[in-house]
């Protein structure tokens, strides 16, 4: 027989392109348009309907970069239009690109009442209608296309005030239109076997049966009658379409999901409207197919909704009830996981999950992070405390070297907790279930011969716009057919209750995940994670004293102002906000947010300290970091000063601070030569070389500006050794360099009595496409650098043995990292800065040293091209630090500088704990508002600790809570401790290694 396999896949898809799908609308006619642009920012519905609307005809261009305009059409449906087999819709065309959908125009579509219908979309732009005449309103938001087809290039669209003025769109149609529901299904038959088609061996006899099939359905249609024959083509596809999918057929649960940035390409606000557009979008095919589920991250974004459109939400409530829209996650935001802080994350969890279950009732049994850049390995352990059993995530796909051995599996994190984790196999948060999408579920899914079912999310994401009706339509043919997976539509929850009863005896990985991708993240815009480094020892600050006050009687506890500034503070721990992602508008909104932060909270403890601080004159100095310094204790107050620093002085052939302690050498350029603790005598500088070193590098990645540090800017370094200036004065030693149109002052301050050495670096950076360093070349001879993250440390190796090594050229960390020796070692810490390289080195002698090197800016150019510009002041500590507990009280005492009021005496801690090895995370009220005592614990060497945890006010009982701060044993929460003390009753705990303390304290009456 010959072989026209070629020829007929030319027919069915010119027939298919040409003749099926123009013959789904059988009739349409323009309907009447009049408008009115928005002068600025968008207006309420109620605000816009009372404006004046002008007349407009198709091709008429509206609105500006970022401007909203809007449509009013109306008209009246002829006689005869509609019927049994037909769909009347109204489509508008508000001037669609062919790019990616949700990342250009979009629309919301009203009636007159003011409820919303759903949303105008690319790839969605049919609205139900009838009967009686059309009159809807549509909100079109002239979002520009930020990335384009290079989304590398540098572009002014991501700042409104540089974007332009001249309307980027024009309107095509907005019509109202017959859909031929045969035709259509007929289509959607066409879609589902042309897409089974491409995946198939071309050998297989199933593909030559699916390929006949398609070519009697081109000569069951009429080209001339499509409409009229449309049905005998369905009845050629018949057979193919109901044969059933194999046995064992790979089981795919599509979970309807439209993963929505809360900013990136966008700004916050434009955010709010992408979530009324896609919910609405949602609610509206649930009206039309009774078997969809949608499911739903990010309790934010459920707020917004609830704040700006409530008919809205009360419309979400009710199918939140019916199980059919499902709160997913738990968290307040997707956020990154590399930088925020511990208690940041707890908190993620605490708002996320105190939202659903306020408003619906509901509290998601899983963590859904699908997008974020990687993911610490304390978070196996802060999921289970809030309560989650299961973790969700498909970033580790893009991985640029090395793949994941699993994707359904035990995820274990530092302290040996161990959460269910999936990776959906199909490389994809977005699918559109495309053949293509399930092939490679199947074909790529790790477990096979173990378990046979992984989860697929689809529906238009990352701009929003979710699930389509052609989706589930695909979904429905592809239920049981032969050549497929097996789909079936279903929740999170549903996916992995299957998942674990397929797979008893998973694979465990153990550590952090780490992408190998996107490590530029950890520094670009500076200020963005300065602010959240602020933002959140601010709010401890704020929550310790104002608690500590509070108990001893002395004011209010601000309940809503803490909520408030955490809100924000969560907001912008999104994983493209504060990873320094998105476009100009987002940061110039995050610079004023972290502020406004500032100020509220700066308030709140000035006035809980006074308060404790009591009437009187004396300094008083306030440390809430959970360590000593400068002779006050953890969490308390104590009178004193602020030790002074240091005077350089000069030695002949440069300078020296020598504080009795540390003494630090610097040469005739100012540069770190000598660094030796006298209760060592041995110099913390490698031999020949110079520490505090700033470094220029060229910095070019591949694609993903903002994103990536790519490893060959290791290649192309300039280190400033030369001095402008070098300065000796009573506050320390000044070195001001420079580099192209950049300054730069760093200042060296050795305390009294410190032991170790402060360095300020203070930029005017003007450079553009560089990554600016600090380098400590340190005499220590460490085959791993330990890291600080959230609740504890990894350790990561310095050498490159393996490819995972390697690829892990680029490092977070919190405050502090630490390499050492059995009996020696180094500790450096950081103010604001989270990018970090430590490799091993060797001099020209031979010898080994350990480089550690701070990422302090970069320069990207896309999707902000002026990211990181301007002045900067970042701090460094650097000290001997043999174990790493000096590394932690370190970082602490950097990170959350004592503060002096006067007053009349000391100020006992609320809390104390008797094992260094034991950190007080948080002090708080309870969330219930019961004014019960909160403190978050853990232990932070590594190790096993005993401690007693002092209360200074009586207390009638205390007892261990999970993060959401409820007993484990009413919620049924084994991965946390379940304990109590009556009172009078030591509090005494042993803490496992890395494990985190909930402790709830009732007062006495």
């Amino acid at each position: 027989m010959h072989d026209t396999t070629a020829q007929i896949e030319k027919r069915v898809e010119r027939f298919v392109r040409e003749r099926l799908a123009p013959a789904a609308e059988r009739r349409h006619r323009a309907l009447d348009v009049t408008a009115w642009e928005v002068p600025d920012e968008p207006v309420p519905f109620a605000e816009a309907v009372r404006q004046e609307f002008t007349p407009v005809a198709p091709g008429t261009p509206w609105s500006r970069p970022w401007g909203t305009t809007w449509f009013r059409v109306t008209g009246e449906i002829p006689e005869g239009w509609g019927g049994p087999e037909v769909a009347l819709e109204l489509v508008v065309d508000l001037g669609f690109s062919a790019r990616q959908p949700g990342f250009q125009a979009e629309g919301l579509v009203y009636r007159p009442d003011g409820t919303v219908v759903k949303g105008v979309e690319p790839l969605n732009a049919a609205v139900p209608v009838g009967p009686g005449p059309v009159d809807l309103y549509v909100e079109a938001a002239a979002n520009p296309d930020v990335g384009g087809h290079h989304f590398y290039l540098p572009t002014p669209l991501g700042d409104k005030r540089t974007a332009g003025t001249e309307p980027i769109y024009a309107l095509r149609r907005a019509d109202l239109v017959e859909r031929d529901l045969t035709v259509d299904a007929l289509l959607r038959d066409c879609w589902t076997l042309t897409g089974l088609l491409g995946e198939l061996e071309r050998s297989l006899p199933r593909r030559a049966e699916v390929l006949r099939a398609l070519e009697r359905m081109c000569d069951a249609v009429d080209p001339d009658r499509v409409a009229g024959t449309a049905a005998a083509g369905r009845a050629a596809l018949a057979d193919v379409l109901s044969s059933p999918a194999c046995p064992s057929a790979h089981r795919v649960v599509a979970v309807g999901h439209a993963h929505i940035d809360s900013a990136w390409l966008w700004p916050t606000r434009e955010t709010i409207r992408k979530c009324a557009r896609t919910f609405s979008n949602v609610l509206a095919l649930m009206d039309e197919y009774p078997d969809f589920v949608f499911a739903c991250s990010s309790a934010q974004q459920y707020a917004w909704v609830k704040e700006h459109y409530p008919e809205l939400f009360e419309r979400i409530r009710q199918r939140v009830a019916e199980g059919r829209f499902v709160p997913a996650g738990g968290m307040w935001v997707e956020s990154d996981t590399n930088l925020p802080g511990g208690e940041a994350l707890v908190r993620q969890f605490v708002h996320g999950k105190g939202f659903f279950l306020r408003e619906f009732g509901f509290e998601p049994d899983e963590v859904w992070l699908p997008d974020s850049f990687g993911y610490t390995a304390a978070l196996p352990q802060i999921a289970r405390a809030a309560g989650a059993n299961s973790f969700l995530t498909q970033k580790i796909s893009w991985n640029d070297t090395n793949r994941m051995p699993h994707h359904t599996f035990w995820w274990e994190g530092i302290d040996g907790t161990r959460i269910f984790t999936h990776f959906p196999p199909a490389d994809t948060y977005n699918s559109d279930l495309s053949g293509a999408d399930l092939a490679r579920a199947q074909r790529q899914y790790a477990e096979k011969g173990l378990s046979n079912v992984s989860l697929l999310p689809f529906g238009f994401g990352d701009g929003g716009g979710g699930p389509t009706r052609e989706m589930m339509e695909a979904a429905a043919r592809t239920r049981s057919l032969e050549g497929s997976p097996a789909v079936e539509v279903g929740t999170p929850r549903h996916f992995f209750d299957l998942a674990k009863a397929s797979h008893p005896a998973p694979g465990t990985w153990s550590g952090e995940m780490y992408l190998e991708l996107h490590r530029g993240t950890y520094t670009s815009q500076a200020r963005t994670k300065q602010g959240n480094r602020r933002g959140e020892h601010l709010l401890r600050e704020a929550e310790l004293w104002q608690a500590t006050a509070a108990w001893r009687g002395l004011g209010r506890y601000p309940y809503e102002e803490l909520d408030a500034a955490w809100r924000t503070v969560l907001l912008q721990q999104f994983h493209d906000i504060l990873p320094g992602s998105s476009i100009a508008w987002v940061y110039q909104d995050a610079e004023r947010n972290y502020a406004a932060v500032a100020a509220a909270l700066e308030p709140l403890i000035e006035g809980a300290q006074r308060a404790l601080a009591g009437a009187g004159e004396t300094p008083v100095v306030f440390n809430a970091a959970p360590v000593a310094a400068v002779g006050v204790p953890a969490l308390g107050a104590a009178p004193g000063a602020v030790p002074a620093a240091t005077a350089a002085v000069a030695d002949g052939s440069g300078w020296v601070l020598d504080n009795g302690v540390v003494r630090a050498s610097f040469d005739a350029a100012g540069l770190l030569v000598s660094f030796v603790e006298r209760d060592f005598g041995r110099d913390l500088v490698a031999g020949g070389e110079a520490a505090a070193l700033l470094q220029v590098c060229r910095d070019l990645p591949n694609q993903w500006d903002a994103w990536d540090v790519d490893a060959h800017y290791r290649r192309h370094i300039t280190e400033l050794r030369e001095a402008d200036a070098v300065a000796a004065g009573d506050d320390g030693l000044v070195v001001r360099r420079s580099f192209g149109q950049s300054a730069f002052t760093q200042r060296f301050r050795l305390a009294a009595g410190a032991r170790e050495l402060d360095i300020e670096t203070r930029v005017d950076w003007r450079e553009r496409e560089k990554l600016l360093k600090l380098a400590f070349p340190l005499a220590v001879h460490a085959d791993r650098a330990a890291s600080e993250i959230q609740f504890g440390h990894v350790q990561r190796p310095t050498h490159t043995n393996t490819s995972w090594d390697a690829a892990r050229f680029e490092t977070s960390a919190h405050r502090w990292v630490h390499v050492g020796e059995p009996d020696f070692g180094a500790a450096v810490a950081n103010d604001s800065t989270y990018g970090h390289d430590i490799t091993r080195c060797w001099a020209a002698d031979g010898s080994v040293f350990t480089l550690v090197r701070q990422s302090l800016l970069r320069a990207p150019r896309f999707p902000d091209p002026h990211a990181d510009q301007g002045e900067h002041v970042l701090r460094t500590a650097l000290r001997a630090a043999p174990t790493l507990l000096e590394a932690l009280d370190t970082g602490y005492r950097l990170n959350l500088p004592v503060r002096a009021v006067t007053g009349g005496g000391p100020v006992a801690p609320l809390v104390a704990v008797s094992s260094p090895a034991v950190v007080v995370e948080a002090v708080k009220l309870a969330e219930d508002r019961s004014g019960d005592l909160v403190v978050r614990l853990y232990e932070a060497r590594g190790g096993r600790a005993r401690t007693r945890i002092e209360v200074s006010e009586p207390f009638a009982r205390a007892w261990t809570t999970d993060l959401l701060e409820r007993d484990p044993a009413e919620v049924g929460n084994t991965a946390v401790r379940s304990a109590s003390w009556a009172a009078g009753e030591p509090v005494e705990i042993t803490f496992r290694p890395f494990e985190i303390v909930t402790l709830r304290v009732r007062r006495a009456d």
